[in-house]
């Protein structure tokens, strides 16, 4: 089997649902999961608003859109994913929660489904010693906004086949997306420089280098990136981007990734970026 008809994803937040958006865009049947029916059809009401979107600036059709919202079914029970081929989970970044999960999925799906995590930094090769035959276990980190980036970070962990590599490498060709391949190592390519980027215009902005809007306004203009450092902080929540520096820091032992105080005191005081209307900026509160 070289190519995916039904992809599962659990989680419908924000990675969640927008991976569940691609994958039903792409044309692949989706099942949708989350702890709750509510929480699955508040992602489902995400896609359909990101599809309305795309229709408003012409980008799709109104059957493009009709379509893909038709691939999507939710529930509330892991056990529906049982039929899927490739299922991705898009859980919080606590590797005891993901081992739990990949454990379950071993049980729950076919022998030959493969499982992904969309882990940012988390060790792959640990994710898939939970599973049973960790050769299907495989990384397919995305990034925010999933409808709109075009990169896919392929993780290969210790364990990781050559034909699920293959075949995933299929699927993210198929909707859309351009693939780099890394081995499993403390946040990966993406993560790792990302991150650095991040604390290190923290740390500016802790020591009075420049306005968080002059130290953002310096990578736009002066290296073409389409978001400062700080704003994509907020996007991402300061809270994951703290979890992320103190496990790259713990792994790495490197002082690049040791977390400013800047960002302690900000996580501490509920100031996590966009998602609470409040973090390195303002942002009007979310309903």
């Amino acid at each position: 089997m070289t190519d995916f008809t039904t992809v599962g994803v659990i989680g419908a937040g924000t990675m969640g649902h927008g991976i569940a958006h691609v994958s039903a865009l792409a044309g692949y049947a989706v099942v949708l999961q989350d702890v709750t029916v509510a929480a699955a059809q508040a992602g489902l009401e995400k896609i359909r608003a990101n599809l309305s979107v795309g229709v408003e600036k012409g980008k799709l059709t109104q059957a493009q859109r009709d379509e893909a919202l038709a691939r999507v079914r939710v529930t509330q029970q892991l056990e529906e994913l049982a039929g899927c081929q490739l299922v991705i989970e898009a859980i919080p970044e606590k590797l005891a929660l993901k081992q739990e999960l990949f454990g379950k999925l071993s049980t729950i799906c076919a022998a030959d489904a493969v499982l992904a995590s969309n882990t940012s930094s988390l060790s792959l090769t640990e994710i898939a010693a939970a599973a049973k035959a960790p050769e299907r276990v495989v990384g397919l980190h995305f990034f925010n906004p999933v409808h709109l980036m075009k990169l896919l970070e392929v993780v290969r962990a210790l364990q990781t086949s050559d034909a699920t590599v293959a075949r995933v490498q299929a699927y993210g060709e198929r909707i859309g997306k351009q693939l780099i391949l890394v081995k499993d190592s403390p946040g990966f390519a993406s993560s790792r420089l990302g991150v650095a980027l991040g604390l290190e215009a923290l740390r500016m902005l802790e020591e009075g280098v420049a306005s968080a809007e002059d130290i953002d306004r310096a990578m736009k203009l002066g290296y073409g990136h389409p978001m400062g450092p700080l704003e994509l902080g907020d996007l991402v929540g300061l809270d994951v981007r703290l979890a992320i520096a103190e496990y790259l820091f713990a792994e790495t032992g490197s002082a690049t990734f040791r977390p400013p105080l800047l960002l302690k005191k900000l996580v501490r005081a509920g100031k996590v970026g966009k998602k609470v209307g409040q973090g390195i900026f303002s942002y009007p509160r979310p309903s």
